[in-house]
């Protein structure tokens, strides 16, 4: 059995939601990326990450179905975890810090896959829709409170692999903060946390809290 860190990321304020999180942090217990991919699929969360180089900060990033160049949720955790400075992904270096309870990551916008970000008149609206059939990735949202920057998000993969609605995503915050060009604290899925804000040279971070749920031997 291959050893692995079970966190929620993008917390809310009083610690609770989150979306589940995989690490192994023995990535060469794991090689190659067919096993990866099956034991990304075992597991069943919308992301697993596999540790390559911890001192380098090194990691491969999974969802049930596919391997990807670069996830939010993932690159918060697995920061939080080994409390790296940096993250090394497919897609670009990720810098991170950590900020008392926040645990924050730099991205770029073109680094995350495709999504469709779809504008509600309402937070109400956002709540009352069902999960639509497979095939788009959509990210509904709508403003809370513009004026403050709050959003309230809902996320469909729409990937039929198991992962109807996905409770926090950090790529698709990522895009959207790009989109509006603005600072934005995000209530996405049952009542996970996201906060994001531009910084200079295109890049953005985003941050949020991390639990550590367990760990499994």
């Amino acid at each position: 059995m291959t050893d692995y860190d079970v966190l929620r990321v993008f917390c809310g304020p009083d610690g609770s939601d989150g979306n589940a999180l995989g690490v192994v942090r023995d990535g060469a217990a794991v090689p190659t990326e067919g096993e990866r991919q099956a034991f990304a699929r075992r597991l069943g969360f919308s992301e697993t990450v596999f540790v390559d180089d911890a001192e380098r900060g090194v990691i491969d990033i999974y969802t049930p179905t596919l391997r990807l160049p670069f996830a939010g949720h993932p690159c918060v955790g697995t920061a939080w975890l080994l409390g790296a400075p940096a993250l090394i992904t497919p897609a670009g270096r990720v810098r991170a810090r950590r900020a008392g309870e926040w645990t924050w990551i730099e991205a770029r916008a073109e680094w995350a896959p495709p999504r469709t970000l779809r504008q509600y008149g309402s937070a109400a609206e956002v709540d009352a829709l069902p999960v639509p059939p497979p095939g788009e990735w959509i990210y509904a949202w709508a403003w809370q409170d513009e004026a403050a920057g709050r959003v309230r998000a809902r996320a469909f993969p729409g990937r039929d692999d198991g992962i109807d609605e996905d409770e926090a995503t950090g790529a698709a915050a990522l895009l959207l903060t790009a989109r509006l060009g603005r600072a934005l604290t995000i209530t996405q899925g049952h009542g996970s946390q996201i906060v994001t804000a531009p910084g200079p040279g295109g890049l953005i971070e985003v941050g949020g809290r991390v639990r550590l749920t367990g760990v499994v031997a």
